[in-house]
């Protein structure tokens, strides 16, 4: 199996990366708008599966892309998981030219720790960071 992992948001598949999204823990019923526009304003990396065509993964920076990045949406299809295809992205998206003055990353996960400490990531000190949540009804589908 051939998959490619490319940074040109012209290879998203907004309806794919949506399904995805909306199936997972942290943006479960997650509305088509607003994965729509959190591309726009990200940095993104989507793995392609070369003989279908069909995106299989994705990973999204938000940054300011001078000081600061935050690593979020990771998350591959069943059943390409396992395959070192979020360790390809992730690649990608540190290399990527906009990415190299970064002072800080950062990423929220309950899971697939020990992939992220490859890339350098360590827990944070307790009662370093702090958190707003927003209300469901403003981005998930069917809230309100």
């Amino acid at each position: 199996m051939s998959i490619s992992v490319s940074l040109d948001p012209a290879r998203q598949d907004l309806d794919a990366i949506h399904g995805m999204l909306a199936a997972t823990y942290w943006s479960p019923n997650i509305r088509r708008e607003v994965v729509a526009e959190a591309l726009r304003n990200s940095i993104t990396a989507v793995a392609i599966d070369d003989a279908t065509g069909a995106t299989v993964g994705l990973a999204r920076v938000v940054t300011d892309r001078a000081t600061f990045a935050w690593l979020c949406d990771v998350c591959v299809k069943e059943p390409w998981r396992g395959q070192g295809i979020a360790h390809r992205m992730l690649e990608a998206l540190e290399r990527h030219p906009d990415l190299q003055t970064l002072r800080r990353w950062c990423l929220a996960t309950r899971d697939a720790h020990g992939l992220y400490e490859q890339f350098g990531y360590c827990p944070v000190p307790a009662g370093r960071w702090m958190e707003k949540p927003c209300p469901k009804e403003r981005w998930q589908a069917g809230s309100a």
